[in-house]
């Protein structure tokens, strides 16, 4: 026990040990990968805290060695302030930023961490005392992370549960619009599609014809009658396809095949096997579809939205990112377009609902989003009949620096220069041609808009209380009765 014991502290020196873990989990979708991002950053947030400032302010002599047995002892001896233990704070941090996220993998890493933080005192480099406080200070990091990044308490939003969506048995009745350019450049998933969906209509996105354009003849042209539309691809393709679906008072089927999903994460469709299985018995959600109305060249147009919209600096952001993506990859692209955008951001003048103010940006959500006061980030219900509308404003002294430091203290929502309203519809009026980007794409600018939720649509998601799925594999759940899971009798597939 003792060799085992000073193996394992060492490998948590500059904490290689939750690192390695971390790497790991990063290799797993959903809560398995956020626990990770978690626990890296509370990792160093409590080695910063620990190392950098409480040892330096608090000198402590380290228990005596050599009342140990030589083969207890770590070797060399740490010659740095004993209180408190940055080994028991990392492991702590990394255990409770992954419970937040993932409590079933936090039941294998939490002894684990108790394990390291035994062992500083097992090998006499610490005082009990040290490892306690230590401990103390990483679970509190970590816990602290939610006010900047908040903890999602489901992998679905609330939405009212539609009771009578077709039912798709191997999708009869459906057609689906399939954008083979999003998401992964390797993959194309029509042929999964195809093969998940036999009795599907599957059409592929092509160049020179607009995706509602292609699925609303498909519709027209359909020799049986067409039960629901469906759509394997990004954010902006799921948009159009969800204003088709809207036109023809359709259901809405949405296969997760772009690189962020925004809008499935929030309905809580993760693969293609819930697609399935929801699909398969009729189980659908009622969800909000928001639209925007702008003027552009004399003409006014209608755009449909899932997600959100932005005037101010987010498009030019989206702009740059989409002329640097081929060359350079998009994550690339849009780290280098962040930098750019800040660099030359401007106020632009506004008129909100009657009220004209200087603002550098304004956010458009289809519903609310949460937190609240903060970086919208995910929504907590789909169909509040509400868009959640936010500013930052421009017409106060030093009033970037103003929001980055309540950013960075959590305090953006108490913060003068940062605005937020929940309204059925917004007025905007603006004195000369802004950029209007909805659903990550820029659109073109315009003048005059108006927003508002354009109606709701029936889209399918497996009812998670239903007995049917009781044995499902959820990587994406974190809420869930996890603990009666594992030691719930297994039932054959």
């Amino acid at each position: 026990m003792d060799s085992g014991l000073l193996r394992l502290t060492n490998s948590a020196d500059y904490s290689m040990l939750w690192l390695g873990i971390a790497a790991l989990l990063a290799t797993r979708k959903g809560a398995p990968r956020r626990a990770a991002m978690r626990g890296v950053a509370s990792v160093a947030g409590a080695s910063l805290t620990v190392n950098v400032g409480l040892k330096t302010l608090i000198a402590r002599r380290r228990p005596a060695a050599e009342v140990l047995p030589m083969y207890r002892r770590l070797v060399p001896a740490p010659t740095s302030s004993s209180f408190p233990s940055g080994h028991a704070a990392c492991a702590a941090a990394f255990a409770t930023a992954v419970a937040l996220e993932s409590p079933r993998t936090a039941l294998a890493v939490a002894p684990l961490a108790a394990t390291v933080a035994y062992s500083r005192v097992h090998t006499g480099v610490h005082w009990g005392s040290d490892v306690l406080v230590g401990a103390a200070v990483g679970s509190g990091i970590a816990l602290a992370t939610r006010r900047w990044w908040p903890v999602r308490e489901s992998d679905e939003a609330l939405a009212r549960p539609v009771r009578e969506a077709p039912v798709l048995v191997e999708g009869k009745g459906l057609v689906v619009m399939v954008n083979p350019v999003s998401g992964d450049p390797d993959y194309d998933p029509t042929d999964d599609i195809r093969a998940a969906l036999p009795a599907a209509t599957v059409l592929r996105t092509q160049r020179d014809l607009d995706a509602a354009e292609q699925l609303t003849r498909a519709i027209a042209d359909a020799e049986a009658p067409v039960l629901a539309v469906g759509v394997a691809g990004g954010d902006g393709t799921v948009a159009s396809v969800a204003a088709v679906a809207l036109r023809h008072e359709l259901p809405l089927v949405v296969i997760p095949t772009g690189t962020l999903n925004h809008f499935a994460r929030d309905l809580g469709v993760y693969d293609l096997r819930e697609v399935i299985d929801a699909t398969g018995v009729g189980e659908a959600v009622a969800v909000d579809i928001a639209s925007v109305e702008y003027e552009a060249e004399g003409e006014t147009h209608t755009r449909h939205l899932i997600n959100t919209s932005s005037i101010g600096t987010y498009p030019e952001l989206v702009r740059l990112r989409e002329r640097w993506q081929h060359r350079w990859g998009k994550w690339p692209a849009f780290a280098a377009a962040l930098v750019v955008t800040l660099r030359r951001a401007q106020p632009i003048e506004i008129c909100l609902d009657g009220r004209w103010q200087r603002v550098w940006f304004l956010f458009v959500g289809n519903g609310p989003y949460h937190p609240h006061g903060a970086v919208p980030a995910f929504r907590d219900r789909l169909d509040s009949g509400l868009l959640d509308v936010r500013w930052l404003r421009a017409d106060l002294r030093w009033s970037r620096a103003r929001a980055v430091v309540a950013l960075l203290l959590g305090a953006i929502g108490h913060s003068r220069v940062y605005g937020e309203r929940q309204l059925p519809e917004l007025l905007v009026q603006l004195p000369a041609p802004e950029a209007l980007a909805t659903d990550g794409e820029v659109i073109g600018d315009t003048t005059h808009l108006r927003y508002a939720i354009a109606g709701e649509l029936a889209v399918y998601r497996r009812d998670e209380s239903n007995p049917l799925w009781a044995n499902r594999y959820r990587p994406h759940h974190r809420r869930a009765p996890w603990l009666l899971d594992a030691f719930r009798p297994r039932r054959p597939s």
